[in-house]
């Protein structure tokens, strides 16, 4: 697939007014160590919704009308909650209701961010199932979307003025409203830094700890561990929102602008990692030695690379769990949470059955603290500038 991240232009030059300083994640003092009677989590959604509500209700999380019934119960989501589904609208919906319901019941509602999330919000729809938009249609859709024909027309035929070049008007009207359904433009602005769904994306961190296990989407390289989770979801938060202090320039489009480079959308970042689901376990063991040891975590659970059997995966002697077992229907609509428990146990939870997974083995070796491996790459040795 083709990792260079594509901006969806017009709607961002068009609507300048959404486009305000939001708020980054809050602080989380490194990398505390949050603790939870019982922890339940659940990998990429990927518009699942329907699949979604089950595996929380056989997880005793919500109840039959979808109300939280998880008491003090922490559900961690890994993230990936958009694209390739049509639900995305009503699982967004869904995680902001339980958050609030979960909180006044004494638990709590982690929700991570995940790549698609980020590329989202730096324009990239290539996911993005076509059906999504009429869940954002109004009654006003049709006249929104003339009016940002119009400017957009207005903006073209100047342009091509300017550079002496012949216009066709028609083509480009034909061409905008094939690209520009109803709904696509209050889309946009609902994932703006200061729409509904951007602003609270943007709030989400990349990585927290709870009961000793650090949850993440993609996964984490010793060097990206090395920076902790507060650096690591303070610099994530500044490249997707516009204000890089001090200096007041966009953060956001310099993400756009060259995407590969930062810690949101880089390859080897925390969003986009793969090594911990995919690489040799016997070679990567002591890069995932250190990583706990950077983290003071006991086990590092993930999502974003589908396991493939439809099962929860352990590895690294369980200290590496990947729960992305495909919920989605273009990878079979498999269900399945870890349950997390104070005692340190890791249970995987099906609709039929409950399996106990190995507890962490304890580490071969421990490497420095702060150390990369020799040799390994140093694209994020500065990611904390």
């Amino acid at each position: 697939m083709n990792r260079r991240v594509r901006a969806f232009v017009f709607p961002v030059v068009l609507v300048p007014s959404l486009l305000l300083p939001a708020p980054g994640p809050a602080a989380d003092g490194g990398c505390p160590d949050i603790a939870a009677p019982r922890v339940v989590a659940v990998g990429d959604v990927h518009g699942a919704y329907d699949s979604l509500v089950t595996i929380l209700r056989f997880a005793g999380l919500v109840d039959a009308k979808g109300k939280w019934a998880g008491g003090k119960a922490h559900l961690v989501q890994t993230g990936d909650l958009l694209d390739r589904g049509k639900d995305t609208r009503k699982v967004l919906d869904l995680l902001i209701r339980l958050e609030g319901e979960a909180r006044k019941a004494g638990g709590r509602v982690h929700a991570l961010l995940g790549n698609h999330e980020v590329m989202n919000m730096l324009g990239d729809l290539r996911y993005l199932n076509a059906e999504e938009y009429e869940s954002f249609r109004t009654p006003d859709s049709e006249a929104l979307r003339d009016a940002f024909l119009r400017s957009a027309l207005d903006r073209a035929r100047q342009s091509a003025r300017s550079a002496g070049q012949a216009f066709d008007e028609g083509a480009f009207r034909s061409k905008f409203l094939a690209e520009v359904p109803p709904g696509l433009v209050e889309r946009t602005q609902a994932f703006s830094t200061e729409g509904r769904y951007g602003k609270w994306l943007r709030q989400r961190p990349v990585v927290t700890k709870v009961n000793g296990v650090v949850f993440v989407h993609g996964g984490l390289t010793p060097e990206v561990a090395a920076l902790g989770c507060e650096a690591i979801n303070a610099q994530v938060g500044r490249e997707l929102t516009d204000d890089c202090k001090p200096s007041g320039t966009s953060c956001l489009a310099k993400t756009r602008q060259d995407p590969l480079t930062t810690l949101a959308a880089g390859e080897n970042g925390p969003l986009w990692y793969r090594g911990l689901a995919k690489d040799d376990e016997s070679i990567l063991a002591p890069q995932v030695d250190q990583v706990l040891q950077s983290l003071g975590a006991r086990a590092v659970v993930v999502g974003h690379s589908v396991t493939g059997t439809g099962r929860i995966q352990a590895r690294f002697g369980g200290r590496v769990i990947g729960i992305d077992v495909g919920m989605g229907d273009v990878y079979g609509g498999n269900l399945a949470a870890l349950e997390v428990g104070a005692d340190g146990s890791f249970t995987a939870l099906y609709p039929d059955r409950r399996e106990e997974l190995a507890r962490p083995a304890a580490a071969a070796a421990r490497a420095a603290p702060g150390r990369a491996p020799a040799g390994y790459s140093r694209v994020f040795a500065n990611a904390s500038r």
